[in-house]
């Protein structure tokens, strides 16, 4: 009985310690090239650098769009946030990465650590989180990525 107990005391605890990460990896994309809509709004310069670089070792070319661009300005258009926390250092808290086709979105990578506040899993490079997004997005690489270039996203 004290052991049910303990355990139910511990559960808000273990979900104090929880990390998500889902991703939708790209289905199709309308072109190799990737306009990025560059996001102002971020904590750190360094991310944006650090996408790209990821993109290209996919396989894809990059090009920056201003941050009022639209995802219609591109065939394929990602957009990105994240956002830092602090807790004994600074971490990557939360990153969300989205691919648009033809105005469609195509993939999603979300990683939340908003609520790991008692997990040291939290204390990831930057980079190497967004690199590791990347090849989720991109398993095989962006040539594996079937071309459509109308407007129709597929069924």
């Amino acid at each position: 009985m004290i052991a049910k107990r303990l355990a139910l005391l511990a559960l808000p605890l273990l979900s104090a310690c929880a990390i998500h990460e889902n991703v939708k990896p790209v289905d199709e994309l309308a072109s190799r090239e990737v306009c990025i809509i560059v996001n102002p709004a971020l904590f750190s310069d360094g991310f944006l650098p650090v996408y790209e670089k990821a993109l290209q070792a996919k396989g894809l070319t990059v090009r920056e769009l201003p941050a009022d661009g639209k995802i219609e300005d591109c065939p394929v258009v990602s957009t990105y946030t994240a956002n830092w926390g602090w807790h004994w250092a600074t971490y990557l808290s939360f990153t969300r990465i989205r691919i648009f086709s033809n105005a469609h979105l195509r993939g999603e990578a979300t990683y939340d650590a908003t609520h790991g506040r008692y997990s040291l899993k939290k204390y990831v490079r930057a980079a190497d989180k967004v690199d590791e997004l990347v090849d989720q997005l991109f398993p095989n690489g962006a040539a594996a990525v079937p071309l459509r270039t109308s407007g129709a996203p597929a069924q």
